[in-house]
């Protein structure tokens, strides 16, 4: 019985042992590329024994034979444990506050993304130029902390006037010249008023479209063009002429401020044809490569104090485990990305029309992980493939199976959907019925309530209001 004890707390010291180098491993697996070169070049400040080198060398050079498999059987009881220490990190975040490095960390990552400039920068920008008395300056100023992130002003000017005593005429004063700036359109009060005012701005405030939206905003949206036409005693072509203009214009004019502009994707894989075959290639390039530096491999071998031997050993041993470690994140992510090339060959080849359902599942037993360790790989990571460059996540849906015995993901039937939609008849647009039969006729069996489902994810009008006339 004490014997038993003795190995469960041998057993625990072994997994408290490992623990650091474990969470290390696992959150090089789920970084982002991006964050992960800055968490590389961290460590170099952090550990001297680390230098970047220009050209590549291989681990074995780095690490002795006995050291190697030391690592190995360390990552094995990496895999092992996987799963009970994303148990234990969910409860650790909880119960732990964020420790100093990890502050200093998550800022400089904070600190190295460049903002935005908001609407409101911009539109305070305008007014600090224009020449106006201070009082209408100061009274513009309120009214822009009063629009929303779509442009629109969002406060009632009778109740500002009676609230903060501004006479209401200084308050419409103000409000026109806000809605003189860029973009067209902002200080609006609402919809009606945003396209009026770009009408306004292009010199048609006597047009059809001007008319239309004036006074049939509501029947234009649903689409009732023979009730407009024959209200304002014009051709419903004219109309349908009119409602295409109108459509151009922005209901959002504040929309492309403050948001994620400036942010741009690095696909991790690519994926191209060679021959016959898809061949699957990392962007290794992007990863700065690390080595131990020779000058602390000869301390170590010199005559250096044992206090100083003891610093360096265990500094490189924490190099050589981060370099393992990188090695080893970009090994799982090319394992898992090659097997999903090899299920999505038809994707490859056809595009997303022909995507097969999958789950984290089949992919980690064939790569011969956790399905935790699939789900932190592919997590902010991207792959180019001849269709575009998508999330790895993407490749991870459920489907259907059509009469044929063919399975396709819920993704190419929303595909086929858009595309049945846009090959319609304008003027004799499918309804979901219509869609569900269609879809029937292709092998694919679903109910009306998920093709209206599908369709709204697709951001794709009912049948009577796609209609033409």
């Amino acid at each position: 019985m004490p014997e038993q004890r003795f190995d469960q707390s041998q057993s625990l010291l072994q997994q408290q042992t490992i623990a650091p180098q474990m969470q290390q491993s696992l959150q090089l697996l789920q970084t982002p590329t991006l964050e992960l070169q800055h968490l590389i070049q961290e460590e170099l400040v952090a550990n001297p024994t680390l230098e970047e080198e220009s050209t590549d060398v291989s681990l074995d050079d780095a690490t002795s034979p006995s050291e190697e498999e030391e690592f190995d059987k360390e990552f094995a009881e990496l895999s092992r444990l996987d799963e009970e220490w994303r148990e234990y990190m969910s409860q650790s975040r909880v119960a732990s506050p964020k420790r100093d490095d990890a502050d200093e960390k998550h800022q400089f990552v904070m600190d190295s993304i460049v903002e935005p400039i908001t609407l409101q920068e911009h539109l305070l920008n305008q007014l600090h130029v224009s020449d106006v008395p201070k009082e209408v300056e100061d009274i513009a100023q309120t009214l822009i902390g009063n629009i929303d992130e779509q442009g629109f002003l969002k406060v009632d000017l009778e109740e500002m006037s009676f609230d903060l005593g501004i006479p209401l005429e200084e308050l419409e004063e103000a409000k026109i010249l806000v809605q003189s700036f860029d973009p067209v359109g902002v200080g609006a009060l609402d919809l009606r008023d945003c396209l009026l005012i770009q009408l306004e701005r292009m010199g048609k405030h006597h047009s059809l479209e001007y008319r239309i939206i004036d006074h049939h905003l509501d029947d234009l949206a649903r689409k009732r063009y023979p009730q407009v036409a024959k209200k304002l005693s014009v051709s419903p072509e004219q109309i349908t002429h009119a409602a295409e203009f109108i459509a151009s214009l922005d209901p959002r004019p504040g929309s492309r401020f403050g948001g994620d502009n400036n942010t741009y994707v690095t696909p991790d894989v690519t994926v191209e044809r060679i021959g016959t075959e898809w061949v699957v290639s990392m962007h290794n390039e992007q990863i700065p490569r690390l080595r131990i530096s020779n000058a602390y491999k000869d301390m170590m071998a010199g005559g250096s104090s044992r206090e100083a031997r003891t610093y360096i050993r265990d500094k490189i041993r924490a190099g050589k485990f981060l370099i393992k470690s990188i090695h080893q994140r970009q090994q799982t992510i090319k394992s898992i990305a090659t097997e999903i090339v090899k299920r999505q060959g038809e994707f490859l080849s056809h595009g997303p029309s022909k995507l097969k359902p999958m789950n984290m599942a089949q992919i980690a037993d064939e790569v011969g992980v956790h399905e935790t360790t699939v789900s932190r790989a592919v997590s902010g990571k991207y792959i180019e493939t001849p269709h575009g460059v998508f999330e790895m996540k993407y490749f991870f849906t459920t489907g259907y199976e059509t009469e044929s015995g063919e399975t396709l993901s819920n993704t190419s039937v929303k595909q086929t959907l858009a595309d049945l939609i846009h090959n319609e008849n304008p003027k004799k647009p499918f309804s979901d019925q219509k869609l569900v039969e269609e879809l029937e006729k292709a092998g694919v069996k679903i109910a009306r309530r998920t093709v209206a489902k599908y369709r709204e994810e697709l951001h794709i009008l009912p049948s009577h209001m796609r209609r033409s006339y």
